[in-house]
């Protein structure tokens, strides 16, 4: 595998990182800074980042030629499309361009370049006013609001009731970003902006904290993987 600068690109491993202790990175543009967590490339690159704009700041107009997709954290993101406030969660197909900004700053977790290059659905979903459901064949502690599937690849926040045992089993992987509260994996005591990702054929095995667990889950998507698309990142 090619592609330059690579971070956590190992995925068929554990991964876990602690995004809230990690120092921001500045970006090309000024008040726009990154906490990386997994990378593929340089500017260009398959990436999952947590984006933090201040007050402000602004960015270039840009084309997503592999597709993005992002939560708002906190704070109010922008673009020719309108505001998206805290809880919102935003696909932007290939080939589609934008020049963002936030006049109050905002926080984002982003993925790039990793769409199916046919993909041309663009979503846009409050999931503040969306009511979570009960999962399917899940255990009932675990309410979810759905946010993409494809038959591929399935993302969804999931809500973990206090003290709750969640397991799942991931064939195809999956990762897991705590978006409130916190929970244990392993060795491991995830909080808040804390990422895991687990390899292909794991199984999660966790425990909410006292207080619950907000988790952005995305998973069947870390098989199939066609690296030669990153081979002329740099």
């Amino acid at each position: 595998m090619s592609g330059g600068f690579k971070l956590n690109a190992d995925f068929n491993s554990r991964c876990v990182v602690h995004a809230a202790k990690t120092e921001w990175v500045p970006s090309p543009m000024k008040g726009v800074d990154r906490r990386m967590l997994d990378r593929i490339g340089t500017e260009v690159a398959r990436a999952t980042t947590v984006v933090r704009y201040d007050a402000g700041g602004k960015f270039r107009t840009h084309v997503h030629s592999g597709g993005e997709e992002f939560l708002v954290l906190s704070g109010t993101f922008s673009d020719a499309a309108g505001d998206f406030g805290e809880g919102c969660y935003i696909r932007n197909p290939p080939t589609s361009s934008h020049a963002p900004w936030s006049n109050p700053g905002c926080v984002i977790l982003v993925k790039l370049h990793q769409f199916d290059l046919t993909d041309r659905s663009h979503i846009v979903i409050d999931t503040k006013k969306q009511k979570a459901v009960a999962p399917r064949d899940r255990q009932p502690e675990v309410p979810l609001t759905p946010l993409f599937n494809d038959g591929k690849e399935d993302v969804r926040i999931e809500y973990w009731a206090p003290e709750a045992l969640v397991s799942l089993e991931v064939p195809q992987g999956g990762e897991f970003f705590v978006v409130h509260g916190d929970f244990t994996e392993g060795d491991d005591l995830l909080e808040e902006w804390s990422w895991l990702r687990l390899p292909p054929g794991a199984t999660l095995n966790a425990k909410a904290g006292a207080d619950g667990a907000k988790v952005w889950v995305k998973t069947g998507h870390l098989t199939n993987i066609d690296f030669n698309r990153y081979e002329s990142f740099d």
